[in-house]
């Protein structure tokens, strides 16, 4: 028997999706920061994993924070910066672009890299990859002896332009894992092989940064698994780009994993969209630590100018925007005697203070428990009930502050979260020069659904989904998520049909490329899509667009040259009479996995009536989701439950069932 888990390791809680006999079955545990494998662990020994026959094959595919929370708490491994001559400080210096133009006392940003583990060698190209200065034999035994005195647990090596010829780098690397067995080694010619030496530097120097760490919870995992479970086990993780890649090769690419669990809610996203009429989705993932919006053009869309903290990731990664708004997001007074939400979280522990862990301080949970949003009995199904006591008494904390009544201040803690991630939105959609109303509002994550009306509300938006399985959407997301690879290499040179040959074999190396990294996979090569595109810029300018190119058609060129121009007009509102150039050539190469088809509900025979039970002087009806029929309209002001979540249709607005189980609000008028 085949049985498939999806595990999406959050802040708070982690989620899992579990497709047993073709049926599904979702589960959530509270997060272990700490030792995030324990959670794990726990939720495979809830849903009875641990009984599985020696004959079954278990599939777990996960997303997992590990790397995300190693940058933002500055918790890597030693690593030391290998780079040419006179360029060691080149991680320290980065842009010297100001996060805040006119601070003139600006806060001390600790430096990636101490300088004592900044080395220089030889092994310098030009820009058309003419040698300046050789790599000689004493240059790298003088590396062997300075990474022996500093004993990091991983190197960087980024030497200019070896996006152009890589030997140098491969040399240096061979020393040194010669000498260094067990050093964690990252060349930028393998990790990011494009121009801008900054970016390029510090995308590899983040991957060795977390790649011990990533390696060694990966190592936990897996041995906590096989110890647990008797059934054949295979691990794989999803990556940034919204696909997935085999455990054992996801340590050696760690800077792959930094958006790791939220890619997968994407991956659901875009193909709950294939299902649906909604192609154009805005979706807002709300969990317990952060929110993260992004925007889904009938597929996911990449950015290669992502930051993970302040610093800047050049690989492709799902183009999202995070802020810490969750339900976890603490409430507090400023020193104005303003009330604030955010962005510090109670996390996992203690959590909220009506999770009865020993959580103090008031959050948004807390807030929407006060207001009536929540059931207390009704939390995870019942798994975890809630203590409205603890909320009341943190709530009111905040609200004698105020000189408000509870009420009143857990309103305004909802009403500041909701404008925080309706500002997040907008950043996704009308500073993009897209109109949000043309969108269908996606909501997901625990928290996701009790925020939706009134963030459809506050951008005009007349549409708006609660997908199937919300509460565990990015879980959910891992089983439909394709095994794939994302290549790129720089080919600088004006865009013409001069060089189409060059473009044509560039491209060919790539796909080459992937296609043995996904046969290794036990991919089947006829199974693989595969897109091209270009990087693409007026001459002269430094940022660039991605654009689709038809890869051997002989029309290519023409047909990118004009996408280009049009696309450059709707971002920016003009176009230049200048010369466009490509920058860089990118294959994304994804094989479905077809783990997971999700099927039409079963039609119900009548309308489901609302529970008995009410929210105590609210008047808000209640109705578990499971229990809804298709098509069936439900008028706010509504709970409806579920286990993984809770949906809050707000007064003014309607909601019904479509035939997959996902719920669609609009507004209405009486």
């Amino acid at each position: 028997m085949n049985i498939y888990l999806g595990v999406d390791t959050g802040g708070t809680f982690t989620d899992f999706v579990l497709l047993k006999n073709n049926q599904l079955q979702t589960h959530k545990v509270l997060s272990t920061p700490q030792a995030p494998e324990q959670a794990i662990l726990a939720g495979i020994s809830d849903l009875q994993l641990t009984t599985l026959a020696a004959s079954d094959n278990l599939y777990i595919v996960h997303g997992s924070t590990v790397a995300t929370n190693a940058v933002l708490e500055g918790k890597g491994v030693n690593t030391v910066f290998i780079t040419n001559r006179g360029f060691k400080d080149m991680l320290s210096l980065g842009r010297q672009a100001r996060r805040e133009l006119y601070n003139l006392q600006p806060a001390y940003n600790a430096l990636p890299v101490k300088a004592e583990y900044c080395l220089e060698t030889g092994g310098r190209l030009s820009a058309s990859g003419e040698v300046l200065d050789d790599l000689s034999s004493q240059d790298l035994e003088n590396l062997v002896k300075q990474v022996k005195a500093l004993k990091p647990q991983s190197v960087v090596i980024n030497l200019l332009f070896s996006y152009l010829d890589d030997r140098f780098e491969k040399q240096i690397a061979q020393a040194l894992q010669k000498a260094f067995p067990a050093l964690f080694i990252s060349c930028s010619s393998n990790i990011l092989p494009e121009y801008k030496e900054y970016e390029r530097g510090m995308t590899t120097w983040l991957n060795a940064y977390v790649g011990p760490l990533v390696q060694g919870y990966l190592k936990r995992l897996q041995q906590g698994v096989t110890n647990s479970v008797a059934a054949r086990t295979t691990i794989t993780v999803m990556q940034s780009a919204g696909n997935t890649i085999a455990a054992e090769l996801a340590g050696e690419q760690a800077v792959h994993m930094l958006l790791s669990g939220p890619a997968g809610g994407l991956a659901a996203a875009e193909y709950l969209g294939k299902l649906t009429r909604f192609k154009r989705l805005l979706t807002f993932d709300m969990g317990g630590t952060s929110t993260d919006v992004a925007l889904i053009e009938g597929k996911i869309q990449l950015t290669n100018e992502s930051k993970i903290a302040a610093y800047p990731v050049a690989i492709p990664m799902v183009d999202m925007h995070t802020i810490g708004a969750g339900g976890g997001s603490i409430a507090f007074i400023d020193a104005g005697g303003l009330l604030q939400v955010g962005p510090e979280s109670a996390s996992a522990s203690p959590g909220p203070a009506c999770y009865g862990q020993g959580g103090v301080a008031a959050t948004v949970t807390d807030a929407n428990l006060v207001l009536g949003r929540l059931l207390p009995e009704a939390f995870l199904g019942g798994g975890l009930s809630l203590d409205v006591d603890a909320a009341y008494k943190a709530v009111h904390t905040l609200a004698a502050q105020l000189n408000l009544s509870c009420e009143q201040t857990a309103q305004g803690i909802v009403k500041i979260a909701n404008e925080h991630m309706a500002n997040a939105l907008r950043v996704m959609s009308v500073q993009r020069g897209i109109d949000p109303r043309d969108l269908c509002l996606t909501s997901f994550g625990g928290a996701g659904g009790l925020h939706v009306c009134a963030l459809a509300n506050a951008l005009q938006i007349s549409t708006a989904m609660v997908p199937v399985y919300s509460g565990v959407l990015s879980a959910l997301g891992m089983l439909v998520a394709p095994k794939g690879r994302e290549l790129s290499r720089t080919l600088n040179a004006l865009l013409s049909d001069k060089i189409e040959d060059e473009i044509n074999q560039a491209l060919a190396q790539l796909i080459n490329q992937g296609e043995v990294a996904l046969l290794k996979e036990a991919v089947v090569k006829k199974d693989i899509a595969i897109t091209t595109r270009l990087d693409c810029r007026y001459q002269g300018q430094s940022y660039t667009l991605s654009i689709p190119y038809a890869y051997l058609d002989k029309t290519a060129i023409q047909q990118c040259k004009q996408e280009f121009i049009t696309r450059h007009q709707q971002r920016y509102g003009h176009r230049l009479d200048l010369p466009v150039e490509l920058v860089n050539v990118r294959v994304s190469l994804n094989a479905n996995q077809k783990m997971l088809q999700l099927d039409k509900v079963r039609a119900k025979n009548k309308k489901v009536k609302p529970l008995d039970t009410s929210v105590p002087g609210n008047n808000i009806a209640v109705y578990p989701r499971e229990e809804i029929a298709v098509s069936q309209l439900i008028t706010g002001p509504a709970l409806i439950t579920e286990t993984t979540a809770t949906t809050f249709v707000d007064s003014g607005w309607q909601c019904e069932m479509d035939s997959f189980g996902n719920l669609i609000l609009r507004p209405y008028h009486k």
